[in-house]
């Protein structure tokens, strides 16, 4: 099979290129999603597909979902998807994948049960795990506030293992805004800080994770500064038992997120 991508001076190659500008991205309301676990969940999203001939041979059940749902897939060389992919060691196929956030209104009409919100996040590692903690624990959605970092982001896109595609997700949401319209739906805002006045056992103990809840997650160096803890019901802090300072972003996203899923469950 011969690619039909050589030239890495090509239109589609320019383009994808620049889809690792923010700007770019959000002109072109476009990103790319890496490797074949990312283009398998993004089928609903793509454009179109970018792969290598061994690629191709290696992933033709995925090749064939994709076209069936309608998404053209061309070939193309090593060189080509190099030039595409952000990742040192391309895995030999990239997928041209559509927006998919939605209007914060959306979010709450649907009188979520628990929701993540990342407030003043700014690493998109950080971000995309956070995410896919979310996903794992069953959340309904993500709000990612105005002064965090762009859901799209290449490294955000990679660390949420295809979680991105799975759950509904709002972007650029004044955190004001995203407290006042969970409160209003009836959502329980829960600030997780490590100074809090709350402990999630205390919590937990007491009965008051059942009902809907919204975690607010700060930044990863600085936590949340004292006008955004004012916007929560609560400050809750994760309990450190052994000797560890604190618990880094993503982890106690994960401890905060699973106690409330289980407290609903249990409930």
């Amino acid at each position: 099979m011969s690619p039909e991508l050589t030239s890495v001076r090509s239109p589609r190659v320019s383009t994808a290129r620049k889809l690792a500008k923010r700007s770019f991205r959000g002109k072109e309301r476009r990103f790319l999603a890496e490797g074949p676990q990312a283009v398998r969940e993004a089928v609903e999203h793509l454009v179109e597909v970018y792969v290598t001939p061994e690629a191709a041979a290696r992933h033709t059940e995925l090749l064939d979902a994709v076209r069936t749902a309608g998404v053209p897939v061309l070939t193309a060389s090593d060189e080509v998807i190099g030039e595409m992919a952000d990742t040192v060691t391309p895995q030999g196929i990239v997928g041209l994948c559509r927006f998919l956030d939605r209007p914060f209104e959306q979010i709450v009409a649907a009188r979520p049960r628990l929701v993540a919100v990342l407030a003043h996040v700014r690493d998109p590692g950080n971000a995309g795990t956070v995410l896919r903690c979310a996903d794992a624990a069953g959340a309904d959605a993500v709000v990612l506030t105005d002064a965090s970092v762009d859901l799209y982001n290449p490294k955000a896109v990679r660390a949420s293992a295809g979680s991105l595609f799975h759950l509904p997700v709002a972007v650029d949401v004044p955190v004001q805004e995203a407290a006042r319209g969970l409160a209003g739906a009836g959502v329980r805002v829960l600030a997780a800080d490590g100074a809090g006045e709350r402990d999630l056992d205390e919590e937990l103990d007491a009965g008051a994770m059942a009902g809907p809840t919204a975690w607010v997650f700060g930044n990863e160096a600085w936590g949340l500064p004292e006008e955004t803890r004012a916007l929560a019901d609560s400050v809750v802090r994760v309990p450190i038992h052994g000797r560890a300072e604190s618990l880094n972003l993503a982890t106690a996203a994960a401890v905060c997120l699973y106690a409330s899923a289980r407290a609903q469950r249990a409930h």
